[in-house]
């Protein structure tokens, strides 16, 4: 009931209603307000002008009425005739509910009737404050409204409804607080009172007695007093009129303005009309009760949303304690790396001062030496002894010049800490926010025309669907491990196409693309498998392929890097026919194009039926030494085939290739050996020290040899002495079996004493140690040798 206040009362003075009046428009107002809002016309647009100059309007007619409005929305809080721009203007004011409302243009005048029966100013005009709708009075004034005796009723009731609680209507002094009503008496008793005047007995034993408050509506529901005619005070309504859509009276019909007019009757009316209003009412209570429910559903709303920001709050105080905590973790391992670097560059300092020093003992014992020799006088003597002692200086002489007194180690730290990405992510690190409006990102396409393997290496190249709408600001690449386990990002960049180096041999890799922008991440695209070379023990396999007349063309390959390193990809791959499955995309070899620049060689566009050992062409490595990871002591030529050093001491170079599965065989020549060094061959990991021997940390496993005799070397200990060496001209091999977990070294093809290593595995990669005395040549894509293919398959 609460709700309802507003609907009962005035928009002029924000009262309940008081004798409230229907105006055309169907607002309500109060019978005194509307005296108070009237405004006088000017007297050309009274009605009876309008009548004299043969306008048929009637009083009523909103279509003119409307020219002449007293109120915009558009003005500026003052109210004139439309038509006139001489009629004079008043200032508006203000009701108590907000309605803006125009004063009276001249005080009321004083006079002792009522409202209703008070005289209206002639020409008078009244305009609605809710519609602003105008309207110019007749004679009849006020009175030709009707009165809204429903709204009364309404009023009435709200009033008893609110008012206190009903009191007995006989107690004599103070009222009590009645407990029935009769129904027929029409009367509210107390106990005491309905005992004494309405004993149950008689007559009065046929009354009914109810409980107040349904009395109460009993009597609200009592009938009310009939509305009579505006037109015709004396006449009660009896008819409606349908066309004019208000109750009339019986002598309207027969001398009125509605004598022509369509009417109905009354009671028919009534219920019809009730029921079109309950019908309404219906729709609407839906509407309320939706209504309801959802403003329960945001007041739970606001409880979700303080329980989400608690819960996000946290959430992201976890994530960035996350980030520091991972950041100092690598602050920690990055000191561990310095305090190593530091550990180390002492170690070399200290060890070439010991070296240097006792060097420079020798050297000064035999200096002295010599100066005694030199004292004495014996020429026989003297001679005896002369050469060797002249042969002796020289030597030393040459020893000190083999850049001992350089030192091998600088003062400098050469790590560079690059932080600048880190901080430029901190700086752009944001909340992205997904709107359900915002369109989806779309999956990428594999080109699988340009996909391609080679060797332990494999390029991928995709695209963003044609009709693609929405723009992918980046890509993520994944691979998994080879061995059907978790993939791993290995590429995050707005490239569509990488190539992801130093993967298994002999191995099967699943990869897979999606894109990103900043309002997430798009689905993954088709799963593509990649085959990489096989291992020599393999099962043999034959494929339709046009033999090249010239294999050794073959080693100018491009060569690979040996980590994943992400770089464009070049043409001349071998090219892989792409098969789909149900479920996946299946890469298998064809070898459709072997045309690298630099191999002369073509394949034949007619059919071939030759048959060739695909095994022969495929389980082979192709690799050069790394330029990247080489001491920069070592000077490079032949396509970076070829290695010599400028210095007179040892310094390392990788192969580009890594191995960490399969069997694996090259052969160096040595180009160029002077003065007896000894330099070193072998395998060993990506970060073995490179400006000492190799084998002499725990990072690499290798021989190294002089003229007469070779040793196998790892951390520095030294086992196997076996005799044979190296001239120019001679054949170093190297066979790395990860099948065996074994590593065998073969000069001018003979096996160098026994199986080198044993139980070697992870990943690994050639490696050569050497001065400026000696240079060397790579060759790769070598097959196994024979007798270790027989001997291994009898094992």
């Amino acid at each position: 009931m609460e709700e309802m206040e507003e609907e009962l009362k005035c928009p002029v003075c924000g009262s309940f209603y008081r004798e409230p009046i229907i105006l055309p428009c169907s607002h309500n107002l109060c019978q005194a307000c509307a005296r108070n809002i009237l405004v006088q016309t000017p007297e050309s647009e009274s009605p009876q002008s309008r009548r004299a100059s043969g306008s048929g309007v009637s009083d009523y007619d909103y279509l003119d009425l409307d020219k002449m409005s007293l109120y915009s929305e558009a003005d500026s809080g003052y109210g004139s005739y439309g038509g006139f721009a001489s009629a004079p203007t008043t200032p508006c004011q203000k009701s108590p509910n907000g309605v803006r409302v125009f004063p009276p243009a001249m005080p009321p005048p004083a006079t002792h009737l009522s409202p209703a029966l008070a005289p209206v100013p002639r020409n008078s005009c009244i305009t609605c404050p809710q519609c602003h709708r105008s309207l110019i009075l007749d004679d009849r004034g006020l009175r030709g409204f009707p009165k809204n005796r429903v709204l009364e009723g309404v009023i009435d009731r709200y009033q008893q409804s609110k008012a206190a609680a009903l009191k007995c209507q006989l107690c004599e002094k103070a009222p009590k607080e009645a407990t029935v009503m009769c129904e027929q008496c029409d009367v509210f008793y107390c106990d005491p009172c309905r005992l004494r005047c309405h004993p149950p007995r008689g007559p009065l034993a046929k009354h009914r007695l109810v409980p107040p408050a349904q009395g109460r509506v009993s009597r609200r529901l009592s009938p009310r007093k009939v509305s009579t005619c505006t037109d015709h005070e004396l006449e009660n309504h009896s008819m409606y009129c349908v066309q004019c859509k208000m109750p009339v009276c019986y002598q309207c019909l027969e001398e009125g303005k509605h004598s022509s007019h369509e009417v109905k009757a009354l009671g028919a009316m009534w219920k019809l009309h009730k029921s079109q209003l309950s019908q309404a009412l219906n729709g609407l209570s839906d509407r309320a009760k939706e209504a309801k429910e959802f403003l329960v559903q945001l007041r739970n709303m606001v409880q979700q949303i303080q329980e989400n920001s608690v819960e996000f709050e946290a959430c992201l105080v976890a994530q960035c304690d996350a980030l520091i905590d991972a950041l100092n973790r690598r602050k920690a391992q990055l000191l561990a790396r310095v305090n190593k670097e530091h550990e180390h560059k002492l170690k070399v300092v200290r060890d070439q001062i010991s070296h240097c020093t006792v060097k420079l003992r020798q050297t000064t014992g035999l200096m002295e030496y010599c100066l005694e020799v030199i004292k004495e006088n014996d020429p026989s003597g003297f001679l005896q002894i002369s050469d060797a002692l002249i042969r002796r200086v020289h030597l030393t002489e040459d020893q000190w010049g083999k850049g001992t007194l350089t030192p091998r180690m600088t003062t400098d730290f050469d790590l560079s800490l690059d932080n600048s990405p880190l901080l430029q992510s901190i700086h752009q690190l944001d909340f992205v926010q997904v709107k359900a409006s915002s369109p989806v990102l779309a999956t990428p396409i594999l080109q699988l025309e340009e996909c391609c393997t080679h060797n332990n290496s494999a390029t991928l190249s995709w695209k963003q669907p044609p009709l693609s709408t929405v723009p992918a600001e980046g890509y993520i690449l994944e691979l998994d491990d080879g061995n059907g386990g978790q993939f791993r990002e290995v590429y995050v960049g707005k490239e569509t196409m990488c190539t992801v180096d130093g993967l298994h041999f002999n191995s099967t890799y699943n990869a897979r693309v999606k894109a990103f922008n900043k309002t997430g991440v798009s689905p993954y695209s088709k799963t593509l498998v990649l085959q990489t070379s096989e291992d020599t023990d393999s099962e043999e396999q034959t494929l339709p392929f046009p033999v090249p007349s010239e294999r050794l063309p073959l080693r100018r390959m491009s060569p690979f890097s040996s980590t994943l390193n992400l770089q464009t990809s070049f043409p001349g791959r071998s090219y892989f026919d792409l098969r789909s499955s149900p479920h996946q995309l299946s890469l298998h070899s064809s070898l459709q194009s072997l045309n690298v620049p630099g191999c002369n060689f073509e394949t034949q566009t007619a059919p071939y039926s030759q048959l060739v050992d695909i095994k022969k062409l495929l389980a082979v490595a192709w690799f050069a030494f790394d330029p990247g990871s080489a001491h920069s002591d070592i000077i490079f030529s032949n396509d970076n085939l070829t290695v010599t050093c400028s210095s007179y001491d040892d310094r390392v170079v990788l192969g580009k290739t890594g191995f960490s599965k399969g069997v694996h065989y090259w052969e160096l020549t040595v180009d160029r050996y002077d003065n007896h060094p000894d330099p070193a061959f072998g395998v060993a990991r990506i970060d073995v020290m490179k400006d000492m021997m190799l084998g002499k940390d725990d990072k690499a496993w290798a021989m190294y040899v002089d003229n007469n005799r070779s040793w196998f070397m790892h951390n520095n200990s030294h086992t196997n002495r076996t005799e044979g060496g190296i001239t120019r001209g001679a054949t170093i091999g190297v066979l790395l079996d990860l099948n065996r977990k074994n590593l065998t070294f073969f000069i001018n093809d003979e096996q160098q004493g026994p199986i080198a290593f044993e139980s070697v595995e992870g990943m690994f990669f050639p490696a050569v140690s050497l001065n400026r005395n000696v240079q060397v040549t790579l060759h790769t894509g070598l097959p196994v040798p024979d007798f270790y293919s027989s001997r291994a398959s009898i094992a």
